[in-house]
This record gives C-alpha cells, sequence and structure tokens, in this order.
C-alpha cells in the first residue's frame, strides 16, 4: 500500500495501543470480532465493546470463531479474530491455519500476560508452569504470513507492516498485545486508513509487467482453441469485475475447479463446466481442456487430490500459462513481481479477440451441465438421486451456498448452480466442522444474502453449538443436514463398515430450540414428497431455517479400491518401477 492509502493522520495521540489497532482494523470495513474472552485479553474485549464501529460476537470455543471469521472475511474483505494467550489461541490454530492455505485474511489478535509478570518471571495459568513465556508465539505465527508483538513505541508502524503484508498476500496475521502494554498511550502519530476494497493490495514492477504482458498477448495471438481457468484467487483480490470485463473484451471461454465455483453466475455466456480431471462435469471438458493449445489459469489452480480428480488434471506443461497473484509462469518463463489485477487490466486494454471456436456461441466446444432432473415421485426414501435435483431448484439468485468438506462436496460437482448463486467451501484444507461457523460468518459479512448451509451430520457435530450463536445475535441462515448417521466420506474411503465411523445419534432438528433459537421453523424429512414440501416452505417464510434430511447410510458408496490406492498413493503403478 501508499502512504496514500493509509489515509489522514488522526490529531488525537492520546488513544491507548489496544483502541488504535483495533480502530485501524476497522478502518478496512470490518465490523465483527469473533472469539472467546479471558483475562489475558479482557484490554480487547473491552476495547471492542467500547468501539462503536465493532460489535463482539461471542462464539462458543475459539476454533468455531476462526471458522467464522474465515467465513466473514472471504466475503468482506478481512476479519477480526481474538482469543486469549495459550490454550485460546492454540484452540483456534487449526482454523487459522485453514484461512492461511485458502488464502483469507484473517487478524488474530492475541491477549498476552502483562509484561510486569514476564519480567518477574511469575508462574501463571495458562503456562507449561516453567516460567517461560511467549514459547507460543512461534505456533501461532507459523498460521500466519506476518506477526508483530504490539508496544506504544512501534503499533504504529508495526501495524502499517502488518496489514500491508496480510492484505498483499491475502492470508492471516497474528498480533500479540500483552495485557498491561495494551492500555498504554500510542506513541507516535496514529493513522486513519482505508476500507479494504479501494486499496491497492499488489504493485507491479513496470518492466516485468511489460515483459509478462507481451508474452501471454503473443501465446493468446497464436492460440487456435485458448481457454481459460479461473480460481478464486480472483475473488480473495476483490478482482471479479475485472475478471468478467476480460472474459467480454476477449471473447474466452472459461471453467473452474471444485474448489473455485461462484466466482461469476454459472449462467455466464462463457462458462463450461466444472474441470477435475477425471471427474469433470461435463466429461468432455477434461478432452477440450487437455487438448488446448493454450490454457490460461488465472490466479494459480490448486493441484490438490480432490480438486483434480485425484490428480488426473493432466494439463499439456506446454500449453499452461498461470497468472498467479503476483507471478506469472509460462513453460520455462518466469515474472516476479507482478500482479494481477496488473496483469488482467494490461490484457482488458489489449483488446485481443479470441479465434472463432472460443467465442460464447452455440458452436463452443462444450455446454456447461444441464440442471438435474426431478425423478422421484413423492414416497421414495431419499437419497443423492433425488435430493440434488431438488436442492438445486431449491436455490435462489443470490444465495451463498456454504458447503461442507465431505460427501455432499464430491456430489456438487454435477449440479449446476442457478443463476446468481454463489459458492464458499474449503475444499483444500478440508476441515471438516468448517462449513456450520463459516455459515454464520458469511451471513454477518452480508446480511442482506440468503446463506444456505449444506453439511453432513459427522461434520456438523464437531461445530454444532454455533446454531445458538446465531439465534443469539439473530442470524437467519437456511441449515440443511444430511443425516445418514456416519462419517459418509470416510465409510466410502474405508476398505469395509467401521465402528469408528458411526455417530452418536443426535435429534437435529431438536437442537435449534434447544439452543435457544427463536422463531426458527425447524423440520425432519424422509421422504421426497417431504422434502419438497420442506424446500416449498422454506422459500415463503423469512425466518431462518433448519432442516434435517434423513438419507440412508448406503447412500455413501464405497469408492473403488484402485481409486483409493490412487488417492493415498498405497501402490506404486508397475510402469513406475524401474
Amino acid at each position: 500500500m501508499s502512504s496514500q492509502d493509509m489515509g489522514e493522520v488522526l490529531n488525537n495521540t492520546k488513544i491507548s495501543v489496544v483502541a488504535y489497532t483495533l480502530q485501524r482494523l476497522a478502518d478496512l470495513g470490518i465490523d465483527r470480532v469473533f472469539g472467546v474472552p479471558g483475562d489475558y485479553s479482557f484490554p480487547i474485549n473491552d476495547a471492542v465493546e467500547e468501539d462503536q464501529r465493532l460489535t463482539w460476537i461471542a462464539s462458543a470455543n475459539e476454533l468455531n470463531a476462526a471458522y467464522a471469521a474465515d467465513g466473514y472475511a472471504r466475503r468482506r474483505g478481512a476479519a477480526i479474530l481474538s482469543t486469549t494467550y495459550g490454550v485460546g489461541e492454540l484452540s483456534a490454530l487449526n482454523g487459522v491455519m485453514g484461512a492461511m492455505a485458502e488464502r483469507v485474511p484473517v487478524f488474530h489478535i492475541v491477549g498476552a500476560p502483562s509484561t510486569r509478570i514476564v519480567k518477574q518471571g511469575l508462574v501463571a495459568h495458562h503456562t507449561l508452569g516453567d516460567g517461560v513465556f511467549g514459547n507460543f508465539e512461534p505456533l501461532s505465527a507459523a498460521a500466519c504470513c506476518v506477526s508483530a508483538r504490539l508496544s506504544p513505541e512501534n503499533v504504529v508502524l508495526e501495524l502499517e507492516r502488518v496489514i500491508d503484508k496480510a492484505l498483499e498476500e491475502s492470508q492471516p496475521a497474528y498480533l500479540v498485545i500483552p495485557m498491561d502494554l495494551a492500555l498504554m498511550p500510542v506513541l507516535g502519530i496514529p493513522l486513519k486508513g482505508s476500507v479494504i476494497g479501494t486499496i491497492r493490495q499488489r504493485q507491479s514492477d513496470p518492466e516485468e509487467l511489460n515483459a509478462a504482458l507481451t508474452h501471454v498477448l503473443n501465446k493468446l495471438v497464436k492460440a487456435k482453441n485458448p481457454i481459460v481457468l479461473a480460481t478464486r484467487t480472483i475473488s480473495r483480490f476483490g478482482l471479479n469485475n475485472t475478471f468478467e470485463k476480460f472474459l467480454e473484451s476477449s471473447g474466452l471461454p472459461y471453467a473452474t475447479s471444485p474448489m473455485d465455483r461462484g466466482i461469476l453466475s454459472e449462467s455466464h455466456p462463457g462458462y463450461l463446466g466444472v474441470y477435475s480431471g477425471d471427474m469433470s462435469q461435463p466429461a468432455i471438458l477434461k478432452q477440450i481442456i487437455q487438448e488446448s493449445d493454450l490454457v490460461l489459469d488465472i490466479g494459480g489452480l490448486i493441484q490438490e487430490d480432490l480438486n483434480t480428480g485425484i490428480w488426473t488434471d493432466g494439463i499439456n506443461p506446454k500449453s499452461l500459462v498461470s497468472i498467479r497473484y503476483d507471478w506469472v509462469q509460462s513453460s520455462g518463463s518466469v515474472f516476479t513481481s507482478v500482479a494481477l489485477q496488473d496483469m488482467l487490466d494490461g490484457l482488458i486494454d489489449a483488446k485481443i479477440a479470441a479465434t472463432s471456436n472460443c467465442y460464447w456461441n452455440e458452436s463452443r466446444p462444450v455446454q456447461p451441465p444441464a440442471f438435474l432432473k426431478n425423478t422421484g415421485t413423492g414416497a421414495e426414501q431419499i437419497t443423492a438421486k433425488y435430493f440434488y435435483p431438488l436442492f438445486q431448484n431449491f436455490l435462489r439468485s443470490e444465495d451463498v451456498l456454504v458447503l461442507e468438506a465431505g460427501s455432499c462436496m464430491l456430489q456438487i460437482s454435477s449440479l449446476r448452480l442457478p443463476d446468481g448463486v454463489d459458492m464458499e467451501n474449503q475444499t483444500l484444507w478440508s476441515s471438516i466442522g468448517w462449513a456450520t461457523p463459516a455459515a454464520m460468518g458469511v451471513a454477518m459479512a452480508q446480511p442482506e444474502k440468503r446463506v444456505v448451509l449444506l453439511s453432513g451430520d459427522g461434520a456438523h457435530q464437531l461445530t454444532a453449538q454455533e446454531i445458538g450463536v446465531m439465534g443469539r445475535y439473530g442470524v437467519k441462515p437456511v441449515v440443511i443436514i444430511l443425516n445418514n448417521s456416519c462419517y459418509g466420506i470416510e465409510d466410502m474411503l474405508s476398505d469395509r463398515n467401521h465402528e469408528y465411523n458411526i455417530l452418536a445419534p443426535w435429534s437435529y432438528s431438536k437442537l435449534p430450540i434447544t439452543m435457544g433459537c427463536d422463531n426458527w421453523w425447524c423440520a425432519r424429512v424422509e421422504s421426497v414428497a417431504e422434502l419438497e414440501n420442506a424446500f416449498k416452505d422454506i422459500n415463503m417464510q423469512q425466518n431462518a431455517a433448519y432442516l434435517e434430511v434423513v438419507v440412508p447410510a448406503s447412500d455413501s458408496k464405497h469408492i473403488a479400491q484402485a481409486i483409493v490406492d490412487r488417492l493415498q498413493k498405497q501402490h506404486t503403478p508397475p510402469d513406475s518401477i524401474e
């Protein structure tokens, strides 16, 4: 960020370290702080209550708070997570690490013991009892791209460094504030910042940018059947509209991987479908992309197992041009210090048109997946065959679908998202339980949208406490829980049925009222007719909804052993043995 992005200098120099820290982060447009209070973090908790722009969200536990902050930051651009020293920050660590993997900027603020305690070497709670302090900081810092221990002397400059880096990398930041230093006045001249959407997150080296643009444009001019792979990095850096302008100016068609869906509406005329190697939808998309003489990867495809059809993506390296968030790679050529935004702007300004067989018309190489058709007649037991066509029809424009990792994630690839529906998922980190708190964060970031959570019962049992938090703060999601009484995805990957995959039998549809959620619409359905009626009822009312959908455990069919072996690399293929 430039000095202009920092905004004007504040006149008040008597502000405390913690109040200034929160004020500076609130300048970015953040209006919620997710966390669990603790005595070492009381100065942070108090300062949140005193800041008129911030609202404290008391999560059920620190892990849920981290997941919720992740969901919020995906839609708002950044989030604040607050935990206490040791026990609190370590409980949140998995959630913060997930935000790191998925490139989500979460500012994790930890309240630490007073320096007066530290300097005397006193044995304090939340420690190992050895008088040693700060030994947890390397662990929490490892989950972030940048960290700082704030004090009256350094808070102004350190905050600018941390904010700059977190937004540049679109990854979490770790801030430690000892409780005595938190209340001391800032030494230096405080600054007022800008809203994240107005901040330039990356700058390019002019010569490298020009060379990269020239290289990519030359490739585009020569290509006979170019195609675009769009990734979530576009959304992480707020470039959805810019990407759409690029498609309009070039006429290029595009596809996404499973984890990258929802960048634009899937009714977009250039959209072809979900590319995932052998698991692509439609299946012919694999052939189209692998035979393309130019695959323009915008943002950097994550070549993770579930995202690439268990590593069957098979894109020709000579055809692949990857425009990542700050560098470009094309075969043996690499261009560094090149911002994704500048590359897209440059490609738009060049006004290059794609070749004839790639324009948005009926002759394009492949059509996206058709909408699924409901074949149920009413009394049948609900299975994936019946559920997903009805679920697809239930979704409406402007919904945000928050999808849990697991068996439902595998099913969604064949489902085309209706016009205007966006989707958030955690394919890479795949920490089950993420989606329930993340859905709350998404809903708080964009209260004008309807948030639809789809989760299996196994994942939901890990973080279901956050349903009560949703009720407390008036969040109104649509929660749909697929109850098959087992860890479905684990059962699919196991070589046979195992007791360790069986869940405790919960009465899911009774959870909201048990957790104090007033006026929630709740139901349990077991037949196709009941499911159809439930979807109609939910779409007719304005309150939060919680729907338990009973499906057979057998619906999570075992994956072929050959596929499991490939996923887990259990066997070495004969042709690779020397």
